[in-house]
């Protein structure tokens, strides 16, 4: 018998393309199921075979467990660690005490029994295989061929019986495909499941967009460019933002080919998709503007704070600058990662107007000063009072009629102004008081709950968008502890 076991593990792992050592695995596990179904499954049986002779042993086994388990199924599979010990001194509870006996004929093993052992081992490991193959091409291009559609995903044929999926919301707007086309997507994820490995795909990631001018510019493949981000509008309109690492290189041009041929060829895979190439810039505005492209931009303000823009057009610029519904303006925020605004260059200046009167009030009340000299620091930049109160004193030296003793006098009202803004602060805190919910929120007691109010955390929700670290900081609790409080809060999200 030891030929016939070499014969099949030599000829199954040729058909099925699968390591010798799983198909051993599989005919040791269906001998030993065979083994134990012939004994009525009172005994449990292991079986071992030489991997170079083909000749096997089985053992019968059982395993030790703890003098007080009980046992309902399988009785003679198991032996209590008391009686193991007599056996082998120094044997744990989940070891195996084994001890040899006759061995089940290979050809007379229930044939029925072997192939499902075996077809399902064998199966197992293809799909263990497939997974770890794709899995390293996770982030590519792949292309199959359309099998089927189902509910309006689309099952790509991969070939060698490999499956993968693109979702319906992952496709592109109004695309259609038939039986049998081939088509390209990004491979985004590969996962494991009983009935095999499933690979889902895309073509409506930004991803793809990237990938796609990786394969049509050599220049990125080299290095030569670098794609710096892209956005895009899935099936309308995309933004590509791009550098190059030599000077000498025009990186729209590259990336626009001769006569448009390759953006035109990306635009082709993403039926009809069009694409805006940005040239990407350190200094974050002239990005933005770069990327508010065909409109061209009159005025920036930056909050550097809020991470916030607003940006002036002139008036008849405006529907571009905006964009189809938004389209261009949402493009360019993805695009730069700013919240941008668009207004027109009169509205611009009426909030300016605004912003400007609000800074001077708020300098004339806080500083005690004349509404001249409250305008004055606005034309230099201050914005807030802790910009006087901190910024250097030879910034502010360099004011016209600036002298160090209104310096000074400047610095030490915007202080004061400051510390009379904290103490309210602080007394209208202390006299905060929980809300009811806060209150009755499970875990929660009046004396945390009054910690928490004096901090501002007053309702469930205030509580519910901390993290842990933060509540840390309010109250004494363990993390495990503080954790739990703050799900506890934000359960009503999940409702």
């Amino acid at each position: 018998m030891s030929k016939e076991v070499l014969a099949v593990v030599e000829i199954m792992a040729n058909e099925k393309g699968v390591d010798k050592e799983i198909i051993f695995d599989a005919i040791e596990t269906a001998l030993a199921t065979a083994t134990r179904r012939s004994h009525d499954d009172e005994l449990d049986a292991r079986v071992e075979i030489d991997r170079h002779s083909g000749e096997y042993e089985t053992f019968r086994r059982w395993e030790v467990i703890p003098d007080d388990a009980q046992i309902e199924d399988h009785v003679g599979w198991y032996i209590r660690e008391m009686d193991a010990v007599d056996v082998e001194p120094h044997i744990e509870v989940g070891e195996f005490i084994e001890e040899p006996m006759e061995s089940i004929d290979f050809g007379r093993i229930g044939a029925q029994t072997a192939k499902q052992v075996i077809i399902q081992k064998v199966r197992e490991a293809e799909r263990k295989k497939v997974v770890e193959e794709y899995s390293k091409r996770v982030g590519e291009i792949l292309t199959g061929q359309v099998k089927r559609i189902d509910r309006g995903d689309v099952i790509l044929d991969m070939g060698d019986n490999v499956d993968a999926v693109i979702p319906r919301n992952e496709l592109i707007n109004r695309e259609t495909f038939r039986i049998g086309d081939r088509v390209r997507a990004y491979l985004q994820e590969v996962t494991f499941r009983p009935r095999g490995a499933q690979l889902f795909m895309s073509r409506a990631c930004k991803e793809m967009l990237i990938e796609l001018f990786k394969i049509e510019v050599p220049e990125i493949s080299d290095d030569l460019i670098d794609i710096m981000s892209a956005a895009r509008d899935v099936g309308f309109r995309a933004k590509v933002a791009v550098r190059a690492n030599d000077p000498r290189l025009d990186p729209i041009g590259a990336c626009v080919g001769m006569r448009g041929g390759r953006v035109q060829a990306v635009t082709n895979e993403l039926n009809g998709e069009r694409i805006d190439i940005v040239l990407w810039d350190a200094n974050d505005a002239q990005f933005v503007i770069n990327a508010m492209a065909p409109a061209e931009i009159t005025s920036i303000m930056v909050d550097e704070d809020g991470h916030t823009m607003d940006l002036a057009v002139n008036d008849e610029q405006l529907s571009q600058a905006i964009g189809k519904n938004g389209q261009n303006i949402r493009l360019a925020s993805e695009l730069t990662r700013w919240e941008l605004n668009v207004m027109s260059e009169s509205d611009m200046a009426a909030k300016h107007e605004t912003e400007s009167k609000d800074q001077i009030e708020t300098f004339v009340n806080a500083l005690d000063v004349d509404e001249e000299l409250a305008e004055v620091l606005v034309s230099e930049g201050f914005t807030t009072i802790e910009e006087v109160a901190y910024v250097p004193a030879a910034e502010m030296l360099e004011i016209d009629g600036f002298d160090e003793d209104i310096v000074a006098e400047l610095k030490q009202r915007a202080k004061d102004a400051l510390l009379t803004q904290e103490i309210a602060n602080e007394e209208k805190a202390a006299m905060a008081e929980p809300a009811d919910d806060l209150l009755a929120l499970e875990g929660m007691n009046p004396a945390m709950a009054k910690q928490l109010a004096s901090n501002g955390v007053i309702t469930q929700e205030d509580l519910a968008e901390l993290d842990t670290d933060e509540l840390l900081e309010y109250v004494d609790l363990d993390e495990a502890t503080a954790g739990e409080l703050i799900l506890k809060a934000r359960a009503p999200w999940f409702e």
